[in-house]
């Protein structure tokens, strides 16, 4: 299995310069299911290759200058942080619930995923991003809280990294995406350092799907600005959903010896409620009327 394994860890890559993210969700069940590992050692490995090669894919994003070092210092700071003190605690966590957690974070990121994107509209409207202490304080808790939960799961990188750095850090788009590799590496090897200290890991498997991993990172990396975002965002969220639902069916009934029909029944609806309350809450959104831009004049009489 180890050569599927290889050919699919490519894809890890590609994600990841494509999107800034998606990496841990590929790359835990390809090592969870295809080569075999145990779920503490999937979760380590995840972490190792995900961060190898986050730092492979920010090289061409820096060159075009779509990486903020200042905001990716303070959110992966603390990330490392959230995502060390976490890995140290998953190894008192059962196997079958941090795999459960894990498909569980596959369902919410891929609502992230579906959620239309305004990255253009904020671009325009940015111009010189100047950062007060009150809004490094937020980045830096939410980099506190988004490592805990890379370093538990393995899972949550740059799909809630990037959403973070658009609202919170008011970065553009495209260069949250560049940002939020930098994020990804520190954070994923914290994350590692803290589930590596209690495990024996498979050295030359890791390495293995890192070089993969990487040689589809570069191709990645440069059709980032080719290929349409939305499109892209769209499919392979929907293939998220599909692999969280198939994670789900694999553990959930372990966890509660539950029946396979009555399992599966809870697990689809579980999975459409989640979706369902996700496209509701972005209808309302839609709905609601545009804010007012901060940098707007005030409206004076007559006007």
């Amino acid at each position: 299995m180890l050569p599927l394994a290889l050919s699919l860890a490519v894809l890890v890559g590609l994600a990841l310069g494509l999107l800034g993210g998606g990496g841990s969700i590929l790359t835990l069940p390809i090592l969870q299911y295809v080569v075999g590992l145990e779920a503490h050692e999937a979760i380590a490995a995840s972490l190792f290759v995900v961060g190898m090669t986050s730092l492979a894919a920010i090289i061409p994003h820096a060159r075009a200058g779509r990486v903020h070092v200042k905001v990716g210092l303070v959110f992966g700071a603390a990330s490392m942080v959230g995502a060390y003190s976490a890995g140290r605690f998953a190894k008192l966590i059962p196997p079958g619930i941090l795999l459960v957690l894990f498909a569980i974070m596959m369902v919410v990121t891929a609502i992230m995923m579906l959620r239309p994107k305004r990255g253009d509209a904020v671009e325009a409207a940015l111009g010189d991003i100047r950062f007060t202490p009150k809004q490094l304080v937020k980045i830096a808790l939410e980099g506190l809280v988004v490592g805990a939960i890379t370093g538990l799961v393995g899972a949550g990188g740059g799909f809630l990294v990037v959403p973070a750095l658009v609202i919170l850090g008011g970065l553009p788009m495209r260069t949250a995406v560049g940002t939020s590799l930098m994020v990804i590496a520190m954070k994923s090897f914290a994350g590692f350092a803290g589930h590596a200290s209690a495990l024996h890991l498979d050295w030359p498997l890791m390495l293995g799907i890192t070089a993969a991993a990487l040689f589809g990172s570069i191709f990645g990396a440069r059709l980032a600005g080719v290929v349409d975002p939305a499109k892209l965002r769209r499919g392979f969220g929907w293939f998220v959903v599909v692999m969280g639902a198939f994670m789900l069916t694999q553990e959930v009934p372990k966890l509660l010896d539950l029946h396979w029909p009555f399992a599966v029944a809870l697990i689809v609806a579980a999975i459409t409620a989640l979706i369902a309350v996700g496209i509701e809450a972005l209808l309302k959104r839609q709905r609601l009327p545009a804010t007012p831009s901060l940098n707007a004049p005030p409206l004076t009489k007559g006007s």
